[in-house]
């Protein structure tokens, strides 16, 4: 009778061990200390921004075009913006974090939206990267295509286009160092941030009720201040 109670004792040890080991290893995961927060670059009004930019609670997003993770991520946020900031709560910022090393389009798509951003306006940037994920994979000459479908000149994309090595790289750039200065270990990766405190971050492209969770609990966070 000892004997037989002895592997389901064990097994069930085994799993709470798991369990625990699980939940540690994702509280772990979920904030970074003080001092690593002081290396993401303040949001600013150069910032990609939908929503509020003046909103409590700031997601910051790192990401690339042609990972399909980061479409499905992106999708999800659409959602939260949509479903838990419309009242002006949470807004959310897009920073270009190709992955040049996986990814030979990565770096060019980027070009694109961000060229998009420079001859359009902050709405045709989001609309533009709307498509990108939309109709992924997509290749460099079809940009022109997606350009004038949301009503961008193809002429003005073009003369961006063939100067973004001078006019839009260095903001890449910069947006690329900072992931890589917060060590960002994929795409896409996600910071949650209410002033004052800790940030939370999202490693991966979290699940809808996971990401709301987190929302709501920044939002709660921010109500303290």
């Amino acid at each position: 009778m000892k004997r037989s109670l002895t592997i389901p004792l064990a097994i069930t040890l085994g799993g709470i061990i798991i369990a625990g080991a699980i939940y540690v290893s994702m509280q772990k995961s979920l904030s970074i200390s003080k001092d690593a927060s002081i290396l993401v670059r303040p949001v600013s009004i150069n910032d990609h921004i939908l929503g509020n930019p003046a909103a409590p609670v700031m997601i910051i997003t790192y990401t690339d075009f042609d990972c399909t993770f980061c479409k499905d991520f992106h999708d999800t946020l659409l959602h939260i913006i949509t479903n838990e900031g419309a009242d002006g709560n949470i807004a959310w910022v897009y920073r270009q974090f190709p992955l040049t090393e996986i990814h030979p389009n990565a770096l060019p798509h980027a070009r694109a939206a961000e060229c998009i951003a420079q001859v359009g306006d902050n709405t045709a940037f989001w609309k533009f990267v709307d498509v990108l994920y939309k109709k992924q994979p997509v290749n460099p000459p079809q940009y022109g295509e997606l350009a004038s479908e949301i009503g961008i000149s193809t002429t003005d994309f073009a003369t961006c286009f063939a100067g973004a090595a001078t006019t839009v790289d260095a903001r890449i750039t910069e947006d690329r160092q900072n992931a890589l200065d917060i060590d960002a270990e994929g795409t896409p990766y996600s910071l949650i941030l209410v002033a004052g405190k800790p940030f939370v971050i999202m490693n991966g492209a979290y699940p809808y009720v996971a990401v709301k969770q987190l929302i709501d609990e920044a939002l709660q966070e921010a109500q303290k201040r």
